[in-house]
């Protein structure tokens, strides 16, 4: 080696010597050396298809109580047995924690930060040190106190430490350190000088065309990355190479073609960046999460190597592998995190001393927290097949701003209001079916759809986008320059996706929540068409190449950049944010809690006999527009709280006469409706022999909560609608789901002008009811149940979030079961 003073760096926590390793792998006492590779190859992980984010949260929380309880006096870290790099592992360290969901004001990140502070202007000079503290004071984001001068003067240092001669645009171990550089300190700068520009500090582009080089000439001939370079690819080295094209490959955009009236070239495709795709291509090949490929240790700086990767090249699967589930699971199955909380990795470092290490731990952290970041929009793959490799989509139609979505993820996460990291990921329909169906397009609530040729879907591609729909999705598409071949298409699909009547593109009017649900966007000079599925607006497109503008976004404009450039992406941005506020209302779900189908679907639509039946009632006004949420509540019953139901809900007019037969009535709305004085007189005579009626107005919908106000009125004059008791027995554990606080969104802007600014918060549960004979027959909601039960409640829609909707509608259904009802004679 080049440095052997160096061969206990901090970046040995993650580095890959093979001469050293060969030379160190064992040096642990060789018991619980083979005990520890015994474990990690061969422990039974968590099927992926089980994880939750509840169980990776819980991982996580004892992986923070873990650090907590190894933090020094003085605020900082150290590695089990090692002395050295004190800075760099206190780094690591609170970059974990503040990733994993601490912020400055917790204890432990605060006297980090406090002890970083100390160190000396002018240290520390070593290159993990300084990319790591770089890391950390950037994520800390501390609004107590700027960290800015601090992180220019180390992105200085590494600016100036990069190799300008022999093994150029490397970097080694730091100032005055000998060697020729190496792929392992050269990740982490670019890591850190990427964090040091998203904070404001200017970094030459020189820098990063020198790195460019780098990477480029040190891939081997297979398409991946090794130590030495040139041959041996290894996992945790292509996964820095990856990493480290992705970020060069943003920070580089240029403006050429761009016209004088600001004007970007949207009909110029960018050119492919095949280094990149080779890299990506050698790690769908050669994926794994029990071991690192094509070596024998550093097993956890791999594993978070991956997660760079897959977020950084906005890749959710390399091959046919979901990196992040099958990550997490290794990672929580039992025995890979140990006991204490502490995971252990092979390898100097990572591989610790009294079953703990601080390192391994931290890396885990961030691989399963920052994995679990939201994953807010999947970019759609499409296009012809190479008949060499089916698998593969030939051509870029699909991809023509390759750093579009990217772009938009990265402006959004941190935004007021908005979760601090969103991803984004691409997904092939093909491969998506082949791994889960509709649950691989799920862990996104938007997918965006873009090309300029028209599109071209299978069947069973037909039926996963239908699916997505139904169960809660939303589609954002445009063309790509000008192409009136892909909106003749994409209209075309609509009519095979959507419910019929609803498939028709319609322009927005000038009243919809999206022109003004983040920003206060003209109509007119927007012109978003969509369509309407159920409780919202599901679909939207606009004719203009919003992906183009996305692409030129950067944190910082260069300062030659042409002012009306600047303007057209910012309206670019505007749009797709108020598009995804509208979409998710700034929630969108954790990577592991999209809504999963039950397995059992089929088998409880089989069944009939002997479960528990509810009917929805037919009325003049838009009695199914939420048309899954009755199947979505009686799923729940069967698949939480183990009532059995059928999940086949009757429907019918209050004039059937099987009326009778169901327990519960169930009715939604969003417009005015009314019932004939003998449907009237059906329901009440129904609800004196034990039925109950339960209803709410879909997103908050005045006109329905006044029909309905009325409806009550005339079945039961003397005996308004009133208030429950939050003490009441429908909130507690005596029924189902105990309900002291829910989650229900509000709208407090109002008027045309004036941005819409829903918030969040933890209320006391609001359900009016009718009681008679000290029982409630009816039960009422004005905010919304149904819409959030099926996922399809929007920025605009006033109501409960799914999951405590999801509790209410149950409690309310089992409240329903408590009294036997007394049903009519069955007249033969």
């Amino acid at each position: 080696m080049s440095n052997p003073a160096k061969c206990c760096a901090v970046g040995d926590i993650m580095l890959e010597y093979p001469i050293r390793f060969h030379e160190r792998k064992f040096r642990m006492r060789s018991a619980t050396a083979v005990l520890l590779l015994f474990s990690l190859l061969f422990a039974q992980p968590v099927a992926a298809a089980d994880l939750s984010a509840e169980l990776v949260l819980r991982a996580i929380s004892r992986g923070q109580d873990l650090l907590k309880t190894q933090q020094r006096p003085n605020g900082s870290w150290q590695a089990e047995k090692q002395t050295d790099h004190i800075v760099g592992i206190t780094s690591l360290c609170v970059l974990a924690l503040v990733n994993s969901g601490m912020t400055a004001r917790d204890l432990p990140v605060k006297r980090g930060l406090e002890y970083l502070r100390r160190i000396p202007s002018g240290e520390p000079q070593d290159t993990y040190d300084a990319s790591l503290m770089i890391m950390a004071l950037a994520a800390a984001r501390d609004p107590a106190r700027t960290d800015l001068a601090r992180i220019t003067i180390l992105a200085k240092m590494l600016e100036d430490t990069q190799f300008t001669q022999g093994k150029v645009g490397a970097w080694t171990y730091g100032v005055g350190s000998a060697g020729a550089g190496d792929p392992s300190n050269s990740q982490f700068a670019v890591l850190a000088l990427k964090e040091a520009a998203d904070v404001g500090v200017h970094v030459s582009p020189a820098v990063w065309e020198r790195a460019r080089d780098y990477w480029e000439g040190q891939q081997s001939p297979d398409g991946g990355w090794g130590y030495a370079g040139g041959g041996g690819s290894t996992g945790s080295m292509t996964a820095a190479g990856i990493s480290s094209l992705a970020i060069v490959q943003q920070m580089l955009r240029n403006d050429d073609g761009v016209a004088p009236d600001g004007t970007p070239p949207c009909c110029r495709p960018e050119d492919p960046y095949p280094a990149l795709e080779r890299g990506l291509r050698w790690m769908g090949d050669h994926f794994a999460v029990g071991h690192n490929p094509n070596n024998g240790g550093w097993l956890l700086y791999y594993i978070y190597g991956v997660e760079r990767a897959g977020r950084l090249s906005g890749r959710r699967f390399f091959g046919d592998h979901d990196w992040y589930r099958e990550g997490a699971a290794f990672l929580i199955a039992p025995g890979n995190q140990r006991r204490n909380g502490s995971w252990l990795g092979v390898g100097s470092y990572e591989s610790g001393e009294r079953d703990i290490s601080v390192v391994g731990t931290s890396l885990a952290l961030l691989f399963l927290s920052k994995g679990l970041a939201p994953v807010m929009m999947t970019k759609l793959k499409h296009g012809p097949r190479d008949p060499a490799r089916p698998v593969e989509v030939v051509g870029q139609d699909w991809n023509t701003h390759p750093r579009d979505v990217r772009n938009l993820m990265e402006h959004i996460s941190g935004l007021p209001r908005w979760p601090a990291l969103l991803t984004s990921q691409e997904v092939d329909l093909q491969k998506a079916a082949q791994a889960g169906g509709v649950d691989a397009l799920l862990q996104a609530p938007i997918l965006f759809l873009t090309g300029s040729q028209a599109l071209t879907f299978s069947p069973v591609e037909v039926a996963l986008l239908k699916e997505y729909l139904a169960q809660g999705g939303f589609v954002l598409a445009c063309p790509t320059c000008q192409a009136p071949a892909f909106e003749e298409s994409f209209r075309q699909l609509l009519t095979q996706i959507l419910p019929p009547g609803e498939q028709e593109l319609r322009l927005l009017p000038e009243d919809h929540p999206v022109y003004r649900s983040e920003y206060l966007l003209k109509a007119d000079a927007v012109q978003l068409h969509g369509a309407e599925v159920g409780c919202r607006t599901a679909v939207m497109y606009s004719k203009e190449d919003l992906g183009c503008l996305w692409s030129y976004w950067m944190r910082h404009s260069p300062p030659k950049r042409n002012p009306q450039l600047i303007a057209r992406v910012e309206r670019g941005m505007q749009i797709a944010i108020n598009v995804a506020a509208y979409a998710t209302g700034r929630e969108p779900p954790k990577s592991l809690d999209a809504p999963r189908k039950q397995a059992n679907e089929a088998k409880l639509d089989e069944i009939q006999r002997g479960l528990l039946q509810v009917a929805q009632l037919k009325h003049t006004g838009q009695w199914d527009a939420a048309p899954h949420a009755l199947r979505r509540l009686l799923l729940a019953l069967n698949d939480t709280v183990g009532v059995a139901a059928t999940t086949k809900p009757g429907e019918l007019l209050p004039s059937d006469p099987s009326l009778y037969q169901y327990r519960l009535l169930y009715m939604h709305g969003r417009t005015k409706f009314s019932f004939a004085p003998e449907e009237r007189e059906a329901i009440k005579l129904h609800l004196s022999r034990g039925g109950m009626l339960f209803a709410d107005a879909c997103c908050g919908a005045k006109p329905f909560d006044k029909s309905f106000r009325e409806l009550a009125a005339q079945l039961y004059p003397d005996a308004p609608l009133k208030l429950v008791d939050v003490k009441h027995e429908l909130f507690t554990e005596a029924i189902g789901h105990e309900l002291k606080k829910v989650r229900r969104r509000t709208n407090e802007g109002s008027g045309p002008n004036v941005p819409l600014s829903a918030t969040v918060k933890e209320v006391d549960p609001l359900i009016e009811g009718v009681e008679v004979d000290g029982r409630y027959v009816i039960l009422y909601s004005k905010y919304d149940l149904s819409c959030a039960l099926e996922r399809q409640s929007a920025l605009s829609c006033e109501g409960y979030l799914s999951e405590d909707a999801t509790k209410i509608a149950t409690n309310i259904v089992l409240y329903s079961l408590k009294k036997e009802p007394r049903l009519p004679p069955v007249v033969k």
